[in-house]
């Protein structure tokens, strides 16, 4: 290097007197460059003519498995076979073969492939293969197809292992030939087969199809005393014949009993539970289920969604828990199936306006939505809840008041339920604009519903009246609420409201009223009853109540022994409770 780097080095015209030194220089041999034994030597560059030897990359199993599958797939067997014999694979082997056909090739050429693979030198098909090429016969219900499959095994002396005689029993009752499936469950116990878990859910299920619900409940015995521990599908089947004969309370106990030995319905099961109960329209037993999914992230298959929505829509239930377990579907999914009018049914004007509304409302072209709305009205044509709701809805949030009330008479006109949001967001827009009367006509129709204000809501609502100088409204609400739902809360709201309109008498009248029906008074209470005696100037009949709000603190009230409502009450009116 340091030779190369001198001949190219640019030097600066010699003097007379040198001229003969480098002559000189020119005759004598070079100099070899100082070597330094800390310096590395470069490697000396590889000649042209060298072969270098290049390393094919490494092909993986899964890619072989792939490329094989594609050629199945998209070739004529003639040209599939002549590709498959240049393939550079070493030794075809039981694995690559069975891995293929759960590739699930076409069916013809599955079985092609299946027995092209048996001339193949030095491969033996195994009950892996011929399971396989069973299941796939099974599934296309080919039944002769896979009983012949299952005689080759035979003839030929392939074991027979359980997993192929569950597969077969299996398939067998998927044909509608449960007894047939039954003699299959029987000699794999004659050969010594021993029955796994997955054998013993199968055989029970195929009964418990069959109608044979004693049958199956042995044979849920034998497993257990057999030693074998249910698995997660087990369960589902259990549940799942329990929910259709319609004994829901027993597999909601299964359903939680399962839980206890630390085994958790998966997404399946719940999907199962939830349609049987569509089907039947056991709201209570779904709710329990949506309430487990929520805690543990599970969410519906949409058509079950769909389906859950409408049975609690029409049986008045609040479908807000629904909403929160399948958060991923939202009102421009809820109506794919309807957006386009000619899939709702030309032939019924309301489907088709109902399509024509979800298309608006994603495009929140709320004054065409309002219009339609209105035609709909004049012709009587009835809209479903979901619908109607989330017109309400839409029109609470751009605050057109008006035209949700429009949408809330037509409920109303065609005896519609609506969604417990929709009553709430019409009472938010009400209050906000100061239409009171119109909130006890909400009120009203939101109870008949069956649906519950909760207890916040019901005395925070009271009490909005009450500031507002209304309290023949709040007194209206109060009246409308179911008994189970007049609280100490509720109560407390409307004595404030009385004292607020300087009714001292009614607001004692309602304390009493309140101590008949055992509704026991929390501190807010007595903050309340306070301040309106004091306002009033009834001061003897203030210090009475001052004492029995002494006695309570004093009492030591415990968390534990304070009701929900009387905790609410306390947020709400208890300002300086501790004093």
């Amino acid at each position: 290097m340091l030779g190369f780097y001198a001949s190219h080095r640019v030097l600066k015209k010699p003097s007379k007197t040198c001229i003969k030194c480098m002559h000189s220089l020119h005759k004598s041999k070079p100099q070899k460059p100082i070597s330094n034994k800390f310096t590395k030597k470069s490697k000396k560059p590889q000649s042209k003519n060298q072969n270098v030897v290049v390393e094919p990359p490494k092909v993986y199993m899964r890619d072989t498995i792939s490329n094989i599958h594609k050629i199945l797939k998209y070739s004529t067997w003639d040209s599939a076979q002549n590709q498959l014999e240049k393939l550079p694979i070493s030794k075809w082997d039981s694995y690559t073969i069975n891995q293929v056909l759960k590739t699930h090739p076409p069916m013809e050429k599955a079985w092609l492939f299946f027995n092209w693979a048996s001339h193949i030198n030095g491969f033996k098909h195994d009950q892996f293969t011929c399971t396989t090429m069973m299941d796939i016969f099974g599934e296309a219900k080919r039944v002769s197809s896979m009983k012949h499959v299952f005689k080759l095994m035979q003839e030929k002396g392939i074991k027979v292992d359980t997993v192929t005689y569950t597969s077969l029993m299996h398939w067998l009752s998927k044909s509608a030939d449960v007894e047939e499936a039954i003699k299959v469950w029987e000699e794999m116990k004659d050969k010594g087969c021993y029955p796994t878990v997955v054998s013993y859910t199968a055989y029970m299920k195929i009964l418990f199809d069959d109608g044979r619900a004693k049958e199956a409940s042995d044979v849920y015995k034998e497993m257990i005393q057999s030693g074998i521990s249910p698995n997660c599908h087990t369960y589902t089947v259990l549940m799942e014949y329990l929910a259709g004969s319609g004994k829901y309370e027993e597999a909601l106990e299964i359903f939680n009993k399962m839980q206890e030995a630390a085994v958790k319905p998966d997404k399946a099961t719940c999907n199962i539970l939830v349609e049987k109960c569509c089907k039947a329209g056991e709201t209570k037993t779904m709710i329990q289920i949506l309430h487990y999914m929520k805690e543990n992230g599970l969410v519906l298959r949409y058509p079950i969604f769909m389906e859950a929505l409408k049975t609690l829509n029409v049986s008045g239930e609040s479908d807000a828990l629904l909403r929160q377990v399948n958060p991923h579907i939202s009102l421009e999914s809820i109506s794919d199936e309807d957006v386009d009018p000619i899939a709702t049914g030309a032939d019924d004007p309301s489907n088709l306006d109902r399509g024509l509304i979800v298309i608006l409302l994603k495009k929140h072209n709320l004054v065409a939505v309002n219009h339609l709305l209105a035609g709909m009205v004049d012709k009587n044509l009835k809209l479903d809840s979901v619908t109607i709701s989330t017109i309400i809805e839409v029109n609470c949030a751009h605050h057109k008041r008006d035209d949700a009330l429009l949408a809330f008479q037509y409920s109303i006109n065609m005896d519609i339920k609506l969604r417990r949001t929709a009553y709430l967001a019409l009472i938010g827009i009400l209050i906000r604009t100061n239409t009171f009367p119109k909130v006890v006509e909400i009120v009203k129709e939101m109870t008949k519903a069956g649906h519950s204000l909760g207890v916040y809501t019901r005395a925070l609502l009271i009490y909005r009246l009450g500031c507002a100088r209304r309290p023949v409204c709040a007194a209206k609400i109060f009246s409308l609420l179911p008994d189970d739902q007049k609280c100490t809360a509720t109560y407390t709201a409307l004595i404030g409201v009385h004292f607020a309109a300087g009714s001292a008498n009614k607001a004692l009248k309602t304390y009493k009223s309140m101590q008949r029906t055992g509704k026991h008074p929390s501190l807010g209470t007595y903050n309340v009853l306070l301040s309106g005696l004091e306002i009033s100037g009834r001061f003897s009949e203030a210090e009475t109540c001052r004492k029995e709000k002494k006695n309570l603190q004093n009492n030591g009230r415990s968390d534990e022994t304070v009701s929900m409502d009387e905790k609410i009450c306390d947020i709400l009116f208890a300002g300086d409770m501790v004093s």
